[in-house]
């Protein structure tokens, strides 16, 4: 790719339309494409855009003196070197498959997920799901499976939140958790989904992205990674969760009527998996899933919880 965004519009001999756009995330998170995405479907037809983008990169000007947390150490790392991608005669390697999840089997897992007067969110409790699916494919269980989950930081940092919602650019952190195979086979999946809300919650506070501003200034310029993306030798497998239920599938009329069917698609190279939920663009509260997994990985999801993880097909449309 060259430049921040290209788009490619392919016409099908059904009358109908793909519209894919493919976005630089160093400058460009998932929040930021949304307000793209529905600015454009509002100038498509002629209104006025509602929310106007902000670029005002003064709203992440470090402290003085800068405030690094050490604990910033565990989740980031100076980028010496990406990952290197699988070799091609890796009949294991990551590929990408899209699941529909249906909303009551949702607030099923939530409700199985949640106990004693504690209600988790969704997202938590599929990621707690996740997590304790991928371990179950591990046979050494001295091995770590580690997961990461995206946050994003505009609401966090309270003070500029009337700001950062119209901010267009990159403000998220990426915590993780990890644990061996063997621990998380055996512990409860309610104990498994505090484990990932301590993971969240580290850095749903100001003072995580603050420090984090601090972190990324006191290195410049030298280029961050997450660890989580680096795959150490002990690791059995890792992957990122986002949330991607902010996506406005539903407002994306370009002049011909409302999109049946909307995803974003995440294959980053290395062999982290990445994992992305949804809102289906029928609007009855069921996901739309990308999963970007190793293969045997996804076989096994698929055959331990197939009332839950449904292949997509045109059925669904």
């Amino acid at each position: 790719m060259h430049g921040l965004l290209s788009v490619q519009v392919t016409e099908l001999k059904c009358d109908g339309l793909f519209i894919g756009c493919t976005f630089d995330h160093r400058a460009t998170d998932a929040h930021a494409a949304n307000m793209f995405l529905a600015a454009w479907a509002e100038i498509a037809q002629a209104k006025p855009i509602t929310r106007l983008p902000s670029f005002r990169r003064s709203l992440f000007n470090p402290r003085r003196p800068p405030q690094s947390h050490k604990s910033l150490d565990k989740l980031y790392a100076p980028r010496l070197s990406m990952p290197s991608s699988p070799s091609a005669d890796d009949h294991d390697h990551l590929i990408s498959r899209i699941y529909c999840i249906k909303s009551k089997e949702i607030e099923c897992l939530q409700s199985d997920a949640s106990y004693n007067g504690t209600r988790r969110s969704k997202i938590e409790s599929f990621s707690a799901f996740l997590w304790k699916s991928i371990a179950a494919t591990g046979d050494d269980r001295s091995k770590v499976v580690k997961l990461g989950v995206v946050v994003d930081g505009r609401t966090r940092l309270s003070n500029k939140a009337m700001s950062l919602e119209s901010y267009f650019g990159n403000v998220l952190s990426v915590p993780y958790a990890e644990a061996s195979v063997g621990e998380i086979q055996t512990t409860p999946l309610k104990d498994v989904v505090d484990m990932v809300h301590e993971c969240v919650a580290m850095a749903s506070t100001a003072e995580h992205f603050l420090a984090l501003i601090d972190w990324v200034e006191m290195r410049r310029p030298n280029p961050a990674v997450v660890k989580v993306y680096c795959k150490d030798e002990n690791d059995e497998a890792a992957v990122v969760i986002s949330s991607g239920q902010r996506f406005p599938v539903q407002e994306l009329d370009f002049g011909w009527g409302k999109p049946d069917f909307g995803s974003y698609h995440f294959p980053w190279g290395g062999e982290t998996g990445y994992v992305m939920p949804m809102p289906s663009a029928s609007g009855n509260g069921d996901w739309i899933v990308y999963m970007h997994l190793k293969k045997r990985h996804l076989d096994l999801i698929e055959t331990r919880a197939p009332h839950l993880f449904r292949p997509f097909s045109c059925d669904h449309l």
